[in-house]
């Protein structure tokens, strides 16, 4: 019997021991983290570093968000392009009948990384937090549904008045009106949940002093030398299980040409091809590189945005024959390898509400020359477009656009700023024409539609489109339960905006293309196609 029970007792110790050397987090004499210098450190790079970790005063950058934090629910990857909700710190939630009542029941003994248990007032520190008009939080439009949510914005009460404590693990949330993509909504990572008392002790260093970063998710902020990396590591006491790797090493690379010879040297592990577009063909002709080729879909869309308060591009005949005068295939053959597919709207693939069967915008530079002519510029015009100086790659595209709309008549000139100026510029509504993109935050329309085209001036919305109509229907569908009955009113407004009325000029949404060594495993593409990404399931195996 000894001898059965010292058998038992020997297989359990040798499956320990077999699991934990699977995992970032072997035994390190009761210590929460991996160390720094681990075998597992995945090294990855960014082309500068993020202006915070804090992701209520970010607008993308947000892989410290992924790794360090977490959501009460996640968007989980089901299928390439597609996703689902999924619990992550509230392990259910119930809705009430009427879409305005959301009950949150957290998990129990999820612990931040300074060693607090998560309770419900930290949820509401969280999201009271973004709404602060103290915090200047970049993204408030993910919680202005709020009860209150205005008045907190406002400065005219102390607390949200929409979010309440039942119990240290009951929190329920009160919206002013129905609002179908809210549970999608706190999936991005603006609405990850903060320790009060850490957060609140960290003052204004939170989301730049690594030790006073703290969250509940699968790495700990652990370093941070500016210009040359950040550093994260294993969270040994995740809820879900430790991670596989030791940590993540993040390296700043801005110069395209040292990120490919890096990479073929083996000083990094993945290589995004975002960061060094220009290297692409190389690996995807080599037969070294070809098979460790890791690609899927972005949920985004690349677009050009024309200033209606701005003369010419006030006259609707003028932004048609704009969007009729770029030759968007060619740009996209050219200058992106051809890796993604052109875009005729303003959702892309892989969002809900993609309509497959949109009217294309026809290459046609002819009819453009006849609408500007029409319009009273039978000569052309001038026309300035801006950009910051630090984006070679939108130089790039910018000046192919130069090149296609000189040949119907329009003189662009393209301005380069520093990034502070432009986006202060922006912010006003000022800048006559703009190049960028936008990846989905969560799987919904209304994070294009509320963005970009309502009435109220976001951050994101401002080349000046005054539509009184479609803002009205923006907050209709906003309210709306029946999803299908929401896709068909997107879709409409879709049609409204981009073919009627040519407020934006979607030009198309790319692959998201990364190269990995051989030694990483199980790096997939999230369901959105971001760069930053949650590395809790991806494996070093030497």
């Amino acid at each position: 019997m000894l001898k059965s029970k010292n058998k038992i007792l020997m297989l359990v110790i040798i499956f320990v021991l077999i699991v934990s050397s699977m995992t970032g987090c072997k035994s390190k004499s009761g210590n929460t983290s991996s160390s720094i210098d681990g075998e597992k450190m995945i090294r990855i790079l960014n082309t500068e570093d993020p202006s915070t970790g804090d992701p209520q005063k970010l607008t993308d950058t947000y892989l410290i968000a992924l790794n360090v934090f977490d959501c009460l629910v996640d968007a989980a990857t089901v299928e390439e392009g597609k996703s689902e909700i999924v619990p992550r710190l509230a392990e259910k939630w119930d809705v009430s009948d009427d879409g305005l009542k959301y009950t949150f029941y957290l998990r129990k003994n999820v612990k931040f990384h300074n060693g607090e248990e998560l309770k419900a007032d930290d949820v509401l520190f969280s999201f009271d937090r973004m709404l602060d008009p103290k915090t200047q939080a970049l993204n408030t439009d993910f919680l202005d549904m709020i009860a209150g949510a205005k008045e907190r914005m406002e400065g005219k009460i102390d607390v949200v008045s929409g979010i309440k404590v039942i119990d240290d693990y009951t929190v329920e949330i009160t919206l002013e009106k129905p609002f179908a993509p809210f549970i999608a909504n706190l999936a991005a990572p603006p609405c990850s949940i903060f320790n009060r008392k850490a957060t609140t002790e960290a003052g204004e260093e939170f989301g730049l002093v690594p030790e006073k970063t703290i969250g509940t998710g699968p790495f700990i902020f652990k370093e941070w030398k500016l210009n040359e990396q950040f550093v994260m590591v294993a969270n040994c006491d995740y809820f879900r299980g430790a991670p596989k790797l030791d940590g993540i090493i993040v390296k700043i690379v801005p110069d395209a040409e040292t990120i490919r010879i890096m990479f073929e040297t083996d000083e990094i592990d993945v290589f995004d091809v975002d960061n060094a577009r220009s290297q692409y063909e190389a690996f995807k002709n080599s037969d070294k590189w070809k098979d460790q080729i890791v690609s899927g879909s972005k949920a985004g869309t690349y677009y050009y945005c024309l200033n209606q308060s701005i003369k010419p591009l006030d006259d609707v005949r003028i932004r048609k024959a704009i969007q009729m005068g770029i030759d968007r295939k060619t740009i996209l053959d050219k200058l992106y390898s051809g890796e993604g597919r052109l875009v005729h709207g303003i959702i892309p693939p892989g969002v809900l509400g993609f309509n497959y069967d949109l009217q294309e915008i026809p290459y046609d530079p002819t009819k453009a020359k006849e609408l500007i002519s029409e319009a009273g510029y039978p000569n052309g015009f001038e026309m300035e477009l801006a950009m910051t100086t630090d984006s070679p790659s939108t130089l790039k595209i910018n000046e192919a656009v130069q090149a296609m709309l000189g040949d119907i008549g329009i003189d662009v000139k393209i301005t380069q700023m520093d990034s502070a100026s432009y986006f202060g510029i922006r912010a006003q509504g000022e800048l006559p024409s703009y190049y960028n993109v936008w990846m989905a935050d969560y799987n919904d329309p209304d994070n294009f539609f509320y963005t970009f085209f309502s009435e109220k001036n976001t951050f994101a919305r401002s080349f000046c489109y005054n539509n009184s109509e479609v803002h009205g229907k923006i907050e209709e569908v906003r309210a709306m339960t029946d999803q299908d009955q929401r896709m068909k009113l997107y879709q409409e407004l879709e049609k409204t905006i981009v073919h009627e009325d040519a407020a934006w000029i979607p030009l198309f949404s790319l692959n998201k293309i990364f190269i990995v060594q051989p030694r990483v495993k199980n790096l997939k593409v999230s369901w959105n196609g971001w760069g930053d990404m949650p590395y809790y399931n991806v494996e070093i195996v030497e």
